[in-house]
């Protein structure tokens, strides 16, 4: 966790400073500046400019337009009009006097030698501070060499403007000659004498940006070479460097330009070409608007453009860690943090975000680490994983998990389906062994969990649990290839047992010559634990194609699959966000979808999109709108194949656990299913409530109610004797324990129920 969290604050490119941005002197934050523009907000467009370059006016009259080569936009219709954009911001607002803030005075006497461009930047942005400010020109005015290259009408205004409420000393006609008298007097001291001016032999030859000369001394603009502009931006860097040397007494010289490191993906971005200008070279209103409107705003957003997680949430991975840091280490002293709990939990940990990043940094990862942290600490709250954690359990179980190895011959092949898959279909399981068992000799089976639930869960005691019988297994066989038929099973076995290998039983299929039913369009979904298995892609393709399919892609598809919205199980966590996922995903395509994965069938048919698994088409089975199984059913389902399996394997009865019979409505069913309360569940409570005698009976509707703890939660249900078992009227779970005193089975004892 550690190694990625420092990954994610250090190596994160989020923050770095668009091409542009890069580009110019100022370090303008162009993509705070532009929907400012955009939306028409003249005046703040203006004042964030005007912070940014002190002199707006001379600045946007002077902008070299260093930008421009940066821009993006260049091959996709001209680069953005920058620099018309700054002086439509000028040209258009309405409030220009400077603010005017009640500070108080602050200790620090600076003088500025040079009343040109820069010595007035670096004055201005002091005094703005409420520093005591002397600004000394040898000249009769100020400005410098600005009277050369422009009217004084814009830059006498400008300079007039910005300084009108502020205090400072303006000494013209003032030539300094010794620099010595000066120390003397103040604190700190900017050289910004201009082209060919005195250096009072402080020398910093090369010297290209601000430059520390001497203790409390400080030397740039025109005089180290810098053009109108950038000797603006000098000024500006001198007044933070004097500021920070009179608050700590260091001494810096402006620290280098480095290019940005941004990484842009410009996938999917149009051609638009830039807005012509006014006959004079500027824009309306209008004009300035629109131009606006064609900048990328660049930034390096890979992650948050294919992340569902971060665009739902609108959090980067900086920000995703800051949350998650303070949730792990609350600043509390009585309790644990809660801020990303959820966010946390919400996390599919799918690894596209790692796919897509340039710096490969995987917030899924780290997800994954911090939910064991929280899972450590007992701080992740058990709601959200306990129905998949009693799941897995019952996968696990004596009623679901079975082996057989054909004791004729070595075990080549150990065909390991998952858990879910015959929990979605008995007959995808059982079928598949049966041609597999024809055509591959040699092949076992394993119904078991590979222990993903455990591991989104951050339960990783469990999981390696888990992971090592696996592997026991494995060696005890000799060390046979598995053969997947859930790609998350097959995700997970290539994290933890590489050792492992396998392939799925697509691929398989697709070697041993398997046709696939049917015909027709569709759009194919990959699934998202399939993205580092690039046979297994191409296959699936393959096959369709061979067998008359016409395929199209989803946008994110291939080894950029997205999540159906099973993986990390964050329905409970976070059903909005589960709901959203799942509409996003179906509405990609308006073709029917062909899958690969139990999981994604079983998501989209509950959605109601038109949905195969590929084995429908491989044994000809189901239909496009068959709806999938309620949890319930999902259980019954998984005892079946290992009964069938027994049955036929071994010519032997599976022993069933009696519970009570239930019937119920299809409203109650389907109610149940949502609010993921199993008929096992219902069962227990019901036998317990007639064992004990604890129930409530409404002689009006002659039904009784009654609860008992199931796991972590307690259970109600309403019911009533209906032949040899019980009808299911209504149930409901809260998430808490009921603590009684009561007396059972002839004695009185304490009871959490």
């Amino acid at each position: 966790m550690d190694d990625m969290k420092r990954r994610i604050r250090c190596d994160c490119l989020e923050k770095e400073a668009a091409p542009c941005v890069s580009a110019c002197p100022f370090h303008f934050d162009i993509r705070e500046f532009i929907p400012r523009v955009e939306r028409g907000a003249f005046n703040l467009a203006y004042r964030f400019y005007t912070n940014a370059v002190a002199f707006p006016r001379i600045v946007a009259a002077l902008c070299d337009e260093r930008c421009r080569e940066k821009c993006p936009r260049g091959e996709s219709g001209g680069a953005v009009e920058l620099k018309r954009l700054e002086q439509a911001a000028v040209a258009y607002a309405t409030r220009t006097a400077p603010n005017s803030y009640n500070m108080p005075a602050k200790d620090g006497r600076i003088a500025v030698i040079g009343g040109g461009v820069s010595g007035l930047a670096c004055a201005l942005r002091l005094a703005n501070k409420k520093y005591d400010v002397t600004l000394y020109e040898k000249e009769s005015r100020i400005g410098g060499h600005l009277w050369d290259i422009l009217s004084p009408d814009i830059f006498m205004k400008d300079i007039e403007e910005q300084f009108s409420r502020e205090k400072y000393r303006l000494l013209t006609d003032c030539e300094v000659t010794e620099l010595e008298e000066i120390k003397k007097e103040y604190d700190a001291v900017y050289v910004a004498t201009g082209k060919g001016g005195e250096r009072f032999g402080l020398g910093c030859e090369g010297a290209e940006d601000v430059a520390a000369a001497g203790e409390g001394i400080f030397i740039g603009g025109s005089l180290l070479g810098a053009a109108a502009v950038e000797a603006i931006a000098h000024g500006l860097r001198a007044s933070a460097l004097i500021e920070g040397y009179i608050k700590t007494g260091n001494m810096k010289s402006a620290e280098p330009h480095t290019p940005t490191k941004i990484k842009l993906n410009l996938n999917g971005v149009e051609a638009r070409e830039s807005v012509p200008p006014q006959p004079d070279g500027a824009y309306t209103k209008e004009e300035a608007m629109a131009e606006a409107a064609r900048c990328l705003k660049c930034r390096c957003d890979s992650c948050i453009r294919a992340c569902d997680m971060m665009a739902y949430f609108q959090k980067f991975p900086k920000l995703i860690e800051e949350e998650v840091h303070i949730t792990i280490n609350p600043g509390t002293l009585d309790g644990n943090g809660t801020v990303a709990t959820r966010l946390i939990s919400t996390c599919n940990q799918c690894g596209l975000c790692g796919k897509v990043c340039p710096e490969e940094i995987d917030v899924g990862k780290f997800m994954r680490d911090s939910h064991r942290a929280m899972r450590e600490k007992n701080a992740m709250p058990w709601a959200f994983h306990e129905f998949w954690l009693r799941d897995m359990e019952f996968a696990r179980s004596d009623r679901a998990a079975f082996f057989y190895a054909p004791p004729s011959e070595p075990t080549r092949y150990l065909f390991f389906p998952g858990c879910q898959m015959g929990g979605s279909n008995p007959e995808y399981v059982l079928r598949s062994y049966r041609l597999l068992r024809e055509r591959l000799p040699g092949t076992a089976i394993r119904l078991d969990c590979c222990g993903a639930p455990a591991l989104w869960s951050g339960d990783v005691k469990i999981y390696e649990k888990i992971c090592e019988e696996t592997a026991e297994l494995w060696r005890k066989l000799g060390e046979p290839e598995f053969i997947f038929g859930c790609p998350t099973c097959r995700e997970m076995m290539r994290e933890a047992l590489p050792q492992i290998k396998g392939r799925m039983a697509g691929d398989i299929f697709r070697e041993l010559g398997v046709k696939l039913s049917g015909g027709g369009e569709i759009a194919l979904f990959d699934p998202c634990a399939a993205r580092n298995f690039p046979e297994t892609l191409q296959n699936v393709r393959d096959m369709l194609t061979e067998s008359g399919y016409s395929v199209r892609e989803l946008e994110y598809g291939k080894e950029l699959a997205k999540c159906c919205s099973w993986g990390g199980q964050m329905s409970i966590a976070n059903p909005p966000y589960a709901k959203w996922l799942v509409d996003k995903r179906i509405s990609e395509k308006p073709l029917p979808y062909l899958v690969y994965c139990t999981n994604c069938r079983d998501i989209f048919a509950e959605a109601g999109k038109p949905v195969r698994h590929l084995f429908d088409l491989v044994f000809d089975i189901g239909g496009w709108e068959d709806r999938p199984p309620t949890y319930s059913k999902r259980r019954r389902n998984r005892e079946l194949v290992k009964e069938s399996l027994m049955k036929e394997l071994l010519n032997e009865d599976m022993p069933r656990e009696k519970l009570a019979a239930l019937t119920m409505s299809e409203e109650t069913e389907a109610k149940l299913h949502r609010e993921k309360i199993l008929e096992d569940d219902l069962a227990a409570v019901i036998a317990f409530c007639e064992k004990t005698g604890r129930k409530l009976l409404d002689p009006e509707s002659g039904h009784y109610t009654g609860y008992c703890e199931t796991g972590n939660m307690t259970c109600w249900v309403e019911y009533s004797p209906e032949g040899e078992g019980y009808r299911v009227h209504n149930a409901y779970s809260h998430r808490m324990k009921i603590e009684l005193e009561e007396v059972w089975h002839g004695r009185k004892q304490k009871a959490d129920v």
